[in-house]
């Protein structure tokens, strides 16, 4: 071989070497610079808060909320060899039954829902049952021929959603509300539409959802060390309320039992600690279960206590005379003509139930008499009734922890210049008012003049139970003490003596005033009456505001016959309760 060929020999070789060096370092360039798709190093996981609880004032949870996750599975990730396996295990664990699964598995092939109704707790046993099944290679890694890449699906435990659950059924409905569904990103929130649900639907709702992110290990679990991030989960606050469980619940039977035996429509009450201003007892007869609401229950979803304001009738004759009283216009013992039960004041006719030819000014009250409040009260201005009104709460809201009130109304004060109006409205028609109006008034009698506010929420509790107090009110005097005291020993007076007897409690002073009015439909009065019982009981060392409202009893048109028998039975339960202790 001469010494020319033997160079384009070594020439040649080295040309092929540069060539494949080239070709190797662009395939690796190309290599790097190729998107991959590797599977991530790391991983999340995301838990949602939930929303708050309301809880009674003897702790028990009358409103909570529970996670619902569903369970999914691929079935063609499914070891063929390993199925009835799978379908077993997730029998015991699930409780659902075998054949179910079974059924679900075999009608569809690829992802299936094996259950959207995962509590909370199933949902922990579900998790580790996933975990043990890829570790006894119930699973199989498939190649996807689209992509070309192998991958594992597992069982996947997913949070779909929450559920608002009521243990106690329909207490304390219609004031605790309901809620709604609504449907966010595949995940189900709810939302309070009424009552206490709706009013607190800020404090309620969960703060903030929880996040844990870091490398993840071989079955795709988060490995938690100090290069992971966690971020823990806010719920909502729980609400506690001044009513307690047993106590609601002993009434609610009672109501229910009187109104069958009235006759009624619905009957509603109230009992609230007169120094605290808590809300005791907040109760209807009508009430529904918030989770499997009726056509029928819908015109039991509004509160009566706050959302039906009617024409009180005579339970506004303290309240007059108190205003009369006040101001000096009216002596207790001031003699006042009955008219035999029939007085005509311009071209309008006065009646009362029974004939009074002459009776005291406080009897009046204690007796009932239309005609006689109607005369009294011409002494007041429209002005100073109507302030005086206004003083008293009347057509403003009654307490803060409720929506959707109807506030009613009051007749101006140059209506009320008129003697006719001024009449009328000194036994309460052509005026409207609502329960918790006539308690928060009531409640001036029982308090040295100072009206206070209705409070049905206790306090806020977050999740590790620090308590976050609601203040009160502020008291507001609207008379004065010796008058408040006046009026209070008359309507104790009307008890003993007068509409109210069937109310007295031996060991217990109790005091009220009876209403009755008649309903007013498309601005014409029926034959159909509401009655009422305003008042109060106490013992030597507790007060209580109390009211009752009868709607459209059948049985009786009297407040004595019909509203006072239920005050009488609240005070039966206050005192089995413990929540009153005669003195005998």
């Amino acid at each position: 071989m001469n010494y020319k060929t033997k160079s384009k020999k070594i020439f040649l070789l080295y040309t092929l070497i540069a060539m494949a060096f080239l070709i190797f370092l662009s395939v690796m360039l190309l290599t790097v610079l190729k998107s991959r798709h590797l599977p991530s190093l790391y991983t999340k996981e995301t838990s949602k808060a939930q929303r708050g609880s309301i809880i009674s004032a003897d702790g028990f949870h009358i409103a909570t909320t529970q996670k619902l996750y569903k369970a999914v599975v691929n079935t063609l990730y499914i070891d063929p060899q390993k199925m009835n396996l799978f379908i077993q295990l997730f029998s015991i664990y699930s409780g659902i039954d075998s054949k179910e699964i079974e059924k679900k598995l075999k009608k569809a092939k690829g992802s299936v829902v094996l259950s959207y109704n995962i509590t909370e707790k199933m949902a922990q046993y579900l998790k580790r049952l996933s975990y043990e099944l890829r570790r006894y290679d119930v699973f199989v890694e498939r190649k996807n021929p689209k992509t070309g890449y192998t991958t594992l699906h597992g069982l996947n435990i997913i949070e779909s959603g929450e559920s608002r659950e009521y243990p106690y059924g329909d207490l304390l409905t219609p004031i605790i509300g309901y809620p709604h569904k609504q449907e966010e990103q595949g995940y189900t929130y709810i939302k309070g539409v009424k009552g206490l649900e709706k009013r607190f639907e800020r404090a309620l709702a969960p703060r903030q959802d929880e996040l844990r992110q870091g490398k993840r290990d071989v079955n795709g679990y988060i490995i938690l060390n100090k290069e992971s991030f966690s971020k823990p989960h806010i719920n909502g606050l729980n609400i506690k309320l001044n009513i307690p469980v047993g106590l609601q619940i002993r009434v609610e039977r009672m109501l229910d039992s009187m109104k069958k035996e009235l006759e009624a429509k619905e009957i509603i009450c109230a009992v609230m600690d007169t120094k605290s201003a808590k809300v005791i007892t907040l109760a209807s007869s009508n009430r529904y279960l918030p989770k499997n609401i009726k056509r029928s229950d819908y015109p039991s979803l509004n509160s009566a206590m706050t959302e039906y304001s009617f024409e009180p009738g005579s339970v506004i004759k303290p309240i007059t005379f108190a205003l009369l009283l006040d101001k000096g216009l009216v002596n207790p013992y001031d003699l006042v003509n009955g008219h035999n039960g029939r007085f005509k004041m311009g071209r309008k006719v006065i009646t009362d139930e029974h004939d009074f030819d002459w009776l005291s000014a406080e009897n009046v009250i204690v007796h009932s008499s239309n005609i006689g409040i109607a005369q009294l009260a011409q002494k007041l201005s429209g002005g100073e009734f109507y302030d005086g009104l206004l003083d008293f709460g009347f057509s403003k809201k009654s307490t803060p922890d409720l929506v959707y009130e109807r506030q009613g109304s009051i007749p101006s004060a140059t209506r009320l210049n008129n003697e006719i109006y001024k009449a009328t409205c000194s036994y309460g028609y052509g005026m409207n008012a609502n329960l918790m109006q006539l308690i928060r008034a009531y409640s001036a009698f029982n308090n040295n003049g100072r009206i206070v506010t209705p409070k049905i929420v206790d306090s806020f509790v977050d999740a590790r139970g620090q308590i976050k107090e609601i203040p009160n009110e502020e008291q507001i005097q609207v008379i004065k003490s010796s008058t408040a005291d006046r009026v209070k020993k008359i309507l104790i007076k009307t008890v003993n003596e007068g509409t109210g007897k069937k109310t007295k409690s031996d060991g217990l002073t109790v005091g009220g005033k009876t209403g009755t009015a008649h309903i007013v439909e498309a601005g014409k009065y029926v034959n159909r009456y509401n009655t009422a019982f305003l008042g109060f009981v106490n013992d030597r060392e507790k007060k209580y505001t109390m009211g009752v409202i009868v709607i459209e009893p059948k049985s009786s048109q009297f407040a004595s016959q019909t509203a006072v028998l239920v005050f009488k039975d609240i005070i039966d339960i206050m005192v089995e309760e413990a929540y009153l202790t005669p003195v005998l």
